[in-house]
């Protein structure tokens, strides 16, 4: 059995309230959704605030891997790498 490589989840302030104000968690996951299946587990209240009801990414978020958005990989599939950086950023907008 493989184990999954760890990656880091870093998180920015308005997400930081929904797991005790930390703002990166260090999971084991191969893929995007992996990681997001791994936080909806054990930190619940984070992953109600980033993916909604269906599953998806809600609209208003951004994720990354690394410096790429996952929408110019492979989206929730794209696999991960020991030590990669999943980045969850609200989108922003304004005039």
């Amino acid at each position: 059995m493989e184990t999954a490589p760890t990656v880091t989840v870093h998180l920015v302030g308005p997400l930081r309230r929904y797991c005790a104000g930390a703002s990166e968690l260090l999971i084991p996951a191969g893929t995007v959704r992996a990681a997001l299946n791994h936080l909806e587990r054990r930190q619940a209240d984070l992953y109600a605030n980033i993916c909604d009801e269906t599953g998806r990414v809600r609209r208003h978020l951004n994720v990354f891997v690394n410096a790429h958005h996952v929408r110019d990989l492979d989206g929730l599939e794209t696999p991960l790498a020991p030590g990669d950086v999943i980045t969850v950023l609200p989108a922003v907008s304004g005039g």
